[in-house]
C-alpha cells in the first residue's frame, strides 16, 4: 500500500474560550507514524492560559503568530518565563514541563513537531497534565495527595474541586501572571525572523537552520530546524536528506507548487501547499518547490539535530562534481549537450530567482 503524502490541516482536539488545541491525525497522514513524528498547534486567545503539563514526546516549538509568555521548567531545574513572539523556536526535551499565557488582543499560535519513537502513540503527542479537570490531582484519592503534600483534608478538597477547565482556561482581566525576565532566554529561545541568516540569495530565499551551534538544546531534543522564506515565483533546488532524517514541514505563509519523487524515478506527490498544511518528505526522497508570486515560508524539522542535505541544482549539486564522461555515459548523449547542461547553475545555489 502506498503512503499518502498530501498535505494536510490540524483538527481540533479541545478548547473553550481560553483557545484551541489542535493536531494532525496519524491516520489522515500516515507518514506521521511512520515517521514517528507529531505534529500540533496551540491557538491562545486574550487572557488564555495552557495550563502546566509534560509530554511524552521532545518537540520543537515555533510560535506561527502573535506574541505572549512560556513558562518552562527543565527537570530539576528553576521556572525559566519567557517572552515570546512571532518567529521564536524553542527547543523542548523530554521532562520539561510547560506553560504558555497571551494578555494581548492577537490571537498567539504556536506550533509542535517532535519525535515520537517513545510516545504511547506513535505519531501522536500524549500531554499530561499538572492541573485542570483532567489533571493529575483528579486521579489521586483525597489520602495520598494528603500524604504526598502535607496537606490537611479541607486544602486538598479545595485544590481539587475548584479546578476547572481542561488543558485550557481564560483568566479574569485583572489576573497578574509572572512576568518575564530577559536573561531566561539565553540558550532556551531562538528567533528565526531575526537570527543572522545561513542562506541569502538575492531574489531567491533565505533560510535559518535551527542546530546544536545556535540552540545547544536541540541536541537534547534530537531534532534539527530551518526557517525558509522563498521570495515570489522563486524555487528551492530538488535536494534530500543524505543522512536518513525525515523532513516535516509546516506552510507558515504563502503558497506554492511541490513535488516529490521517490523510488525508481516515481513522482510521488504532485500538489499545490499553502498556509496551515503539513506535509513529511520519506527518507532520501527528492523534493522541490515553487512559490507562487506572493513567495512561500515554511517551518521544518529534521530528525537529526545537525542535518546534510544534498541538493541536485545549483552550484553546489552533486551533477557538478561528477566528469563530464560519466554524465555523457549516464544520460546517453552527446558531448555538447552535456556541456550545455554542465555549464548552467554556475553561480545560483538551493534558490533560483524568477525567470526573466
Amino acid at each position: 500500500m502506498e503512503l499518502d503524502l498530501s498535505p494536510k490541516l490540524a483538527k481540533k482536539v479541545y478548547g473553550g474560550q481560553g483557545g484551541t488545541y489542535y493536531a494532525w491525525c496519524p491516520n489522515e497522514l500516515p507518514m506521521l507514524r511512520e515517521g514517528n513524528i507529531g505534529a500540533a498547534k496551540l491557538a491562545l486567545e486574550k487572557n488564555g492560559l495552557a495550563m502546566p503539563r509534560y509530554s511524552d514526546s521532545a518537540k520543537v516549538a515555533y510560535v506561527l503568530q502573535g506574541s505572549g509568555v512560556a513558562g518552562i521548567v527543565l527537570p530539576e531545574k528553576e521556572e525559566k518565563v519567557l517572552a515570546i513572539k512571532k518567529g521564536d523556536a524553542i527547543a523542548l526535551p523530554f521532562g520539561v514541563v510547560t506553560w504558555w499565557y497571551n494578555k494581548l488582543n492577537a490571537e498567539l499560535v504556536i506550533l509542535f513537531l517532535g519525535d515520537t519513537k517513545t510516545a504511547h502513540k506513535p505519531g501522536s503527542f500524549t500531554d499530561f497534565f499538572l492541573t485542570g479537570l483532567n489533571g493529575i490531582f483528579t486521579g489521586f484519592s483525597t489520602e495520598f495527595v494528603s500524604r504526598a503534600w502535607d496537606l490537611e483534608e479541607s486544602v486538598v478538597n479545595a485544590l481539587v474541586g475548584q479546578q476547572s477547565g481542561k488543558g485550557i482556561i481564560k483568566l479574569d482581566a485583572g489576573f497578574q501572571m509572572p512576568e518575564p525576565k530577559a536573561e531566561h532566554r539565553n540558550g532556551m529561545a531562538l528567533n528565526c525572523e531575526e537570527a543572522p541568516l545561513d542562506v541569502d540569495i538575492k531574489n531567491g530565499g533565505k533560510v535559518v537552520v535551527l542546530n546544536t551551534k545556535n540552540l545547544p538544546l536541540v541536541g537534547e531534543v534530537g531534532l534539527g530546524a530551518d526557517l525558509v522564506r522563498l521570495n515570489g515565483s522563486a524555487m528551492c533546488s530538488p535536494g534530500f536528506s543524505c543522512d536518513s532524517a525525515l523532513q516535516v514541514t509546516s506552510i507558515v505563509r504563502g503558497s506554492g507548487r511541490a513535488q516529490v519523487v521517490g523510488v525508481d524515478g516515481k513522482r510521488v506527490l504532485e500538489t499545490t501547499v499553502k498556509a496551515g498544511n503539513l506535509f513529511i518528505v520519506p527518507r532520501f526522497f527528492v523534493v522541490s518547490k515553487i512559490a507562487d508570486p506572493d513567495g512561500l515560508e515554511w517551518f521544518s524539522i529534521i530528525t537529526t539535530p545537525n542535518p546534510i542535505f544534498t541538493h541536485l541544482a545549483g552550484r553546489t549539486s552533486v551533477w557538478k562534481a561528477l566528469s563530464p564522461q560519466v554524465l555523457q555515459a549516464s544520460f546517453n548523449v552527446a558531448p555538447d549537450v552535456e556541456q550545455k547542461f554542465s555549464s548552467k547553475r554556475k553561480a545560483e545555489e538551493i534558490f533560483f530567482p524568477p525567470p526573466n
